[in-house]
C-alpha cells in the first residue's frame, strides 16, 4: 500500500536565512542573459538552418568540402597562408605544440592570468609551463618579464591575447627570433582582433582559435582552428589531428583524433559572414559602458579595461572590470537580476592541478591582485543600452550605499 505524506502548506515551509537570521532576500526578475545566444540565433535562424539541411542531405559529417571551406573562407579573412580545423581551443594550442616537436624536457613561457586550457596544453604536450606575471592595466603577458624567464630549455612563448586584446606581440616576436623559439599565439578569445593592422594569429608561428559556443565566432559545440604560414606545419597538423593519416590505413606519424565536424563548421561559415558586425556591436557596447561609468562618477571604485591604442582593436569577448569589494558587489548585482562572472577567480599558479610547478602565492603579484578584483559584465551585441544605463546605475547605488 502506497503511503502519501502530505507537504505543509508554503506559507509554513521556513524561508531561506540571511545573515542575521532573517529571511534571504529574493532576487529580482533578470534583467538580461549574460550572453544571450538565443537571440544571436534567432538572427540567423533560416540561414543556420540551411546551412545545417545541407550537411544532413549530404551524410558527410566528418572533414570533408564544409571544413575545407571554411579553413579556406577563415585563412582569407585572417590574412594566413594555411588554416586547419581541430576538435577544440585546447586541441589547437596541444597540437601547435606537438607540431613544433615541443614536449618532455621543454619549457614554455606563458601567463598565469588565463583559462586552464592554457597552461594546460602545455602540460599535456610534455613540457613545463613557466609562467611570467601580467600588465595590470591590460591583463595580458608582461612583456619586459619575458626575457629574464628564458633558460636554456626554453622553445616557445604562448601569450594570450585576453578577452579580445592583443598582447604586445612585436616584442615578443622578435625576442623569439633572436632565440629561435617558437610563438603560439592563443587568439581563442580574439578571433578578429587586430595588432598593428594584422589579425591576431598570424603574428607568431602558429595562431589558435576556439569556437566555444560563447566566443565571438562560436558554434554549436565544440571546435577549433589554428593558423600558420609554413606550409610544412600546417601540412604536419592536418596529419597530427587525422591519426597521422593521409592515406586510409597508411599512417605516417602518430596522431590524435581531432577532426572538426562538418555540422559545425557549416554553422560556423553562416556566423563568420556576421563576425565583423557582430564584433562591431561589442565594441559599440564597451564605449556605451565607457561612457555610462563616467557619467557615474565611479573611478575611485572602478577601473575600466583599457581603451585600445589606436594600432590595436579590442573585441571583447569579456567587458572586465576591476572593481572593490567585488564579491559583495556582485552578489548586489545578482539580487538585482543582474548576471556577471569571474575570469579568472584564481590564477593558474595557485591552481592545485599546477602543484608540482612549485610556485606560491606572491609570486605574481599582479594576477594575484587583479584575481580578486576582477568582474565581467554581459557585453554581447543583442545588450541593450537601457540595460546597460541600469547596470551601472545599480553598481553606483552599491558604492553610494558603501561610501565608507
Amino acid at each position: 500500500m502506497t503511503s502519501f505524506v502530505q507537504a505543509p502548506p508554503k506559507s509554513l515551509s521556513p524561508a531561506p536565512e540571511g545573515e542575521n537570521g532573517s529571511a534571504a532576500p529574493t532576487p529580482a526578475a533578470p534583467l538580461c542573459d549574460f550572453l544571450d545566444l538565443k537571440a544571436q540565433f534567432a538572427s540567423i535562424r533560416e540561414e543556420v538552418m540551411e546551412a545545417v539541411t545541407r550537411v544532413m542531405e549530404s551524410q558527410i559529417f566528418i572533414l570533408g568540402s564544409e571544413v575545407r571551406l571554411l579553413e579556406e573562407e577563415l585563412a582569407a579573412m585572417l590574412g594566413a597562408k594555411h588554416a586547419v580545423g581541430c576538435a577544440s581551443g585546447t586541441d589547437a594550442l596541444i597540437l601547435a605544440l606537438i607540431a613544433a616537436e615541443i614536449g618532455e624536457g621543454d619549457e614554455v613561457i606563458t601567463t598565469p592570468f588565463s583559462f586552464v586550457a592554457t597552461a594546460g596544453a602545455i602540460a599535456w604536450a610534455g613540457a613545463k609551463p613557466v609562467f611570467v606575471d601580467i600588465d595590470p592595466r591590460t591583463y595580458n603577458i608582461d612583456v619586459s618579464k619575458i626575457e629574464t624567464a628564458i633558460t636554456p630549455r626554453t622553445r616557445a612563448i604562448m601569450p594570450v591575447h585576453l578577452f579580445g586584446l592583443a598582447a604586445d606581440l612585436d616584442p615578443i616576436v622578435e625576442l623569439a627570433k633572436a632565440r629561435n623559439i617558437v610563438v603560439v599565439e592563443d587568439a581563442a578569445q580574439a578571433i578578429g582582433a587586430r595588432y598593428h593592422g594584422r589579425y591576431v594569429g598570424t603574428l607568431g608561428d602558429f595562431g589558435c582559435f576556439s569556437f566555444f559556443p560563447s566566443k565571438n565566432l562560436g558554434g554549436a559545440g565544440d571546435g577549433g582552428l589554428l593558423t600558420t604560414d609554413d606550409a610544412g606545419l600546417a601540412e604536419r597538423l592536418r596529419l597530427l589531428r587525422g591519426h597521422g593519416s593521409k592515406t586510409k590505413y597508411h599512417h605516417d606519424i602518430l596522431g590524435t583524433n581531432s577532426r572538426l565536424d562538418a555540422l559545425q563548421a557549416a554553422i560556423l561559415r553562416v556566423k563568420l559572414r556576421h563576425l565583423g558586425k557582430w564584433n562591431q556591436g561589442r565594441q559599440a557596447r564597451a564605449a556605451k559602458y565607457r561612457e555610462l561609468f563616467a557619467a557615474a562618477g565611479l573611478q575611485q571604485f572602478v577601473s575600466l579595461p583599457p581603451e585600445p591604442a589606436a594600432d590595436y582593436e579590442h573585441v571583447y569577448n569579456q567587458f572586465s572590470i576591476r572593481c572593490k569589494r567585488r564579491d559583495e558587489l556582485r552578489e548586489h548585482l545578482r539580487l538585482a537580476g543582474i548576471p556577471t562572472d569571474i575570469y579568472y577567480p584564481q590564477p593558474l599558479h595557485l591552481q592545485p592541478a599546477f602543484d608540482y610547478l612549485g610556485y606560491v602565492a606572491g609570486q605574481f603579484p599582479q594576477s594575484e591582485a587583479v584575481s580578486e578584483e576582477v568582474l565581467a559584465l554581459p557585453v554581447f551585441p543583442e545588450l541593450q543600452e537601457s540595460q546597460q544605463a541600469t547596470i551601472v546605475r545599480v553598481i553606483a547605488k552599491f558604492y553610494a550605499q558603501r561610501a565608507d
